[in-house]
């Protein structure tokens, strides 16, 4: 079981990111799309921060307690001009 590191926001800008899909289920990417949307959708509407677990370039993984702004084709944007790759997300709470 890998250890899961906190990480403020402003910290995963240092961070590297690799090209490859951290899920391998069709049906885990769908619910992983889903759950983007909705954590958009409480982001812009109210306000709320969801807990995003993501995985680095060399398969550290970390946890963030952000705001969703914007979900795009590749990658969600977060305060502080910082974005995450989706391929990269593990879950979205």
């Amino acid at each position: 079981m890998k250890t899961i590191e906190k990480i403020e926001k402003e910290k995963i800008s240092e961070l590297r990111f690799s090209g490859k899909e951290v899920l391998e289920d069709d049906m885990a990417r769908r619910r992983r799309t889903f759950d983007l949307m909705r954590a958009q959708a409480i982001g812009n509407l109210l306000r709320s921060k969801s807990t995003i677990v993501f995985e680095d370039a060399v398969g550290n993984t970390y946890q963030v307690s952000t705001t969703v702004w914007a979900v795009g084709d590749r990658f969600i944007s977060l305060k502080c001009n910082t974005h995450i790759p989706i391929n990269s997300i593990l879950e979205v709470n």
